[in-house]
């Protein structure tokens, strides 16, 4: 088969302890997953859950003990973080019920969510969609992914990111509102899951803005550092 010009090489992510690299098909974010963050965002409750995507080329690998350099993003002057876990898909499916769901997961990674969210506020107002908040270059920060095998208790890790060494976001993934594999139900339920999906599965309380020259350091237990340099 030829091409009208060369594509774009696939978008991979390490895994830990393997050669072969994670493709990266799709990316799913989970809006207000955590109590505590739903209320800073004026929300409460259990309320259903909502979905936005960001393009799988907004990913920015970052290998383990390394940092990586991310660039200020244009248009915006209130950027800010949001800690999560990173559930990556290994087998698809549609309609995957909660009781079958963890068998679909090949693995887990720290990921960062990062937010224009002076855009997405100015969006939100005038009822338009905010992709441009959240879909831009480099927004999807994410370390090697952790095979589920040797991941340890993901639902019960801490997760924290600190910004140039103070805490900034911590608590526990036993706080999400929809756990991992309702999480899978639901977005299953939307849209067919395919091998090489990344699920950001939410952010807990305490995100805020970082600017040029900060050092993010996020973390969940069990699957080691991800360092992000504003730049």
């Amino acid at each position: 088969m030829s091409y009208a010009f060369e594509p774009t090489p696939v978008v991979s992510v390490p895994v830990v302890g393997k050669a072969a690299r994670f493709p990266v098909h799709r990316i799913y974010c989970v809006g207000r997953n955590y109590e505590e963050h739903a209320k800073e965002m004026g929300f409460t409750g259990r309320e259903p859950p909502f979905f936005f995507m960001k393009p799988a080329d907004s990913v920015l690998v970052v290998n383990a003990g390394e940092t990586g350099d991310m660039p200020y993003p244009s248009l915006t002057k209130n950027l800010h973080h949001e800690i999560e876990l990173v559930v990556a898909i290994g087998k698809g499916g549609k309609n995957i019920q909660a009781a079958d769901a963890m068998s679909h997961i090949y693995g887990y990674a720290v990921g960062l969510d990062m937010t224009r969210r002076d855009l997405q506020n100015d969006m939100k107002k005038q009822g338009r969609p905010w992709c441009i908040g959240k879909g831009f270059d480099h927004s999807a920060p994410i370390g090697p992914i952790t095979p589920a095998a040797l991941a340890g208790d993901v639902a019960h890790a801490e997760i924290y990111v600190q910004v140039n060494g103070q805490d900034r976001q911590r608590s526990s993934v036993s706080q999400l509102i929809w756990n991992i594999a309702e999480t899978i139900e639901h977005v299953s339920a939307a849209w067919e899951l395919q091998a090489g999906d990344l699920i950001y599965t939410g952010t807990p309380e305490g995100v805020g803005a970082v600017v040029a020259g900060d050092t993010m350091v996020g973390a969940v237990a069990g699957l080691g550092e991800l360092k992000v340099r504003m730049v």
